[in-house]
């Protein structure tokens, strides 16, 4: 049995994804079994809350969002501190 890496992309097929799909598939080795998932079908959305993607585009590997794509997105707190609900 040959070992594989997971390696799933969620994209919204914007040019930033594409850009990070094309980077994902020039980096991959034999080991690597890539899927591009589509953001816009609600079992992919569904999933990439399970993982905890907040924005796109971001990469799993083995079941693991990757450092580079977690903690982001809109995060009422800091989009309060920016000055969204407070009347000028």
């Amino acid at each position: 049995m040959t070992a594989t890496r997971k390696i799933e992309v969620f994209s919204a097929g914007c040019a930033v994804c594409d850009d990070t799909v094309a980077l994902i598939n020039k980096i991959a080795c034999p080991s690597c079994e890539v899927e591009i998932l589509d953001m816009h079908k609600p079992e992919i959305a569904q999933r990439a809350r399970h993982y905890g993607i907040r924005g796109v585009p971001a990469v799993v590997v083995n079941g693991k969002l990757a450092d580079c794509c977690a903690g982001r997105g809109p995060d009422e707190g800091r989009l309060r501190a920016a000055g969204i609900g407070t009347p000028l």
